[in-house]
């Protein structure tokens, strides 16, 4: 059999299996995406190694780079009621631990808030889809936490003064890093367009910035980190 001038193709390296990423405790977590790459590609990785989908921690570097799994997305368990969303928030890949659900409540106007409970069915707070007052406008997010004021997200560059100027760029170079490399972990030489980046704001205090849902990070400590997963989980569409 003929291979032309170069004879036998030469076969890219072999996969080597690799043991999943370990999980990490979620209520601490500062810095998180969604997604199944547990390991991205690298010159001894030729494809990303990945896992279930799941609300994933970056850590490591080089070769070491993982994105560890801290709240798994799975189908709505038994646990949960039968007016809570189709997929559920869960500690573990064998979805025996629910960590929360959410219920959608429609409003007036086209709001559209999904409550969010924990496994007791405790209600944690809330993450509400504000729709714009005209076209040329993207609809905004608040989120709602017992006991502090309402959560804002607002576009990053109309909002919080110039002291957050030289904060927004360093978490530009965190983001642009993870997005990277979970791009390469997807497909490669795939154009992106831009996400879109959002600060929350309750009060004057600066509580989360997300990037569409490839970076999230955490600034206030008082965030119940299950409203951030369910904000990453309903997506910024």
């Amino acid at each position: 059999m003929m291979f032309g001038r170069g004879g036998a193709r030469r076969r890219g390296p072999e996969p080597v299996e690799e043991e999943p990423v370990p999980a990490v405790e979620w209520a601490g977590v500062r810095t998180f995406t969604i997604g199944t790459v547990e390991r991205p590609v690298t010159k001894e990785r030729p494809l990303p190694a990945r896992g279930p989908r799941a609300i994933r921690v970056p850590g490591g570097a080089g070769e070491s780079k993982v994105f560890a799994p801290c709240a798994y997305v799975a189908r709505t368990a038994s646990a949960a009621p039968a007016s809570a969303m189709e997929a559920c928030l869960y500690e573990d890949s064998e979805s025996q631990c629910l960590l929360c659900y959410l219920v959608v409540e429609e409003r007036e106007g086209g709001e559209r808030c999904h409550r969010v409970y924990g496994a007791q069915g405790e209600e944690i707070g809330a993450v509400r889809r504000i729709p714009p007052s005209n076209k040329l406008v993207k609809h905004t997010w608040r989120m709602d936490q017992p006991g502090h004021p309402e959560i804002v997200g607002r576009h990053e560059w109309v909002s919080g003064g110039a002291k957050h100027l030289a904060e927004r760029a360093a978490l530009k170079v965190v983001t642009e890093t993870v997005e990277t490399v979970l791009t390469l972990g997807t497909y490669s030489g795939a154009s992106k367009s831009p996400s879109r980046t959002l600060e929350w704001w309750s009060g004057g205090e600066l509580v989360m910035v997300s990037q569409s849902i490839t970076t999230l990070t955490i600034k206030a400590n008082w965030l119940d980190r299950r409203l951030a997963f369910a904000y990453a989980f309903l997506g910024d569409s």
